[in-house]
């Protein structure tokens, strides 16, 4: 099961809306390259026709996405307890390094923030899911495991 946060549900909607709000452009941009002529050599036909297909295919992703997933509700989960959408800081036993994480659905790839995004399903994510302030966690990474100790959650 795919959980995700509300805000996390609020953008894939907006970008579904703005990708069906495209199709029309789209549309459009294929009938002019169609007027063009001959299709077989028609760059600008088969470019467009391309997007048309990586476009729709997006759009059944997140229409999938947004039909099975499931909306983490926070208010029935104990404040020391790490769940999605929970900025979490840690340390690694090992360096003693510390960072602050947040437990996400999906990877925005904003790497602009102060947190390090970690998704439910990332062996990391896995490894928090349902850990508790205090715990030491570990995560089996391809280059071998670590330890995090929980510091706090904020």
């Amino acid at each position: 099961m795919d959980f995700i946060t509300s805000d996390e549900k609020l953008k894939l909607e907006q970008r579904l809306k703005d990708l069906i709000d495209q199709r029309p452009v789209l549309s459009l941009r294929i009938a002019e390259a169609r007027a063009l002529g001959d299709l077989k050599e028609n760059a600008d036909y088969h470019a467009a026709r391309e997007d048309q297909g990586l476009m729709e295919a997006e759009i059944r992703r997140l229409e999938e996405r947004l039909r099975t997933a499931q909306v983490a509700d926070n208010q029935n989960i104990p404040e020391d307890m790490v769940f999605i959408g929970a900025r979490v800081k840690l340390r690694e036993v090992e360096s003693g390094s510390e960072d602050l994480y947040k437990l996400v659905g999906e990877v925005s790839g904003n790497f602009d923030s102060d947190e390090i995004e970690v998704s439910v399903s990332s062996p990391m994510g896995e490894s928090l899911m349902k850990a508790r302030v205090g715990e030491t966690v570990r995560v089996d990474l391809p280059r071998g495991t670590k330890r995090f100790e929980i510091l706090e959650i904020l």
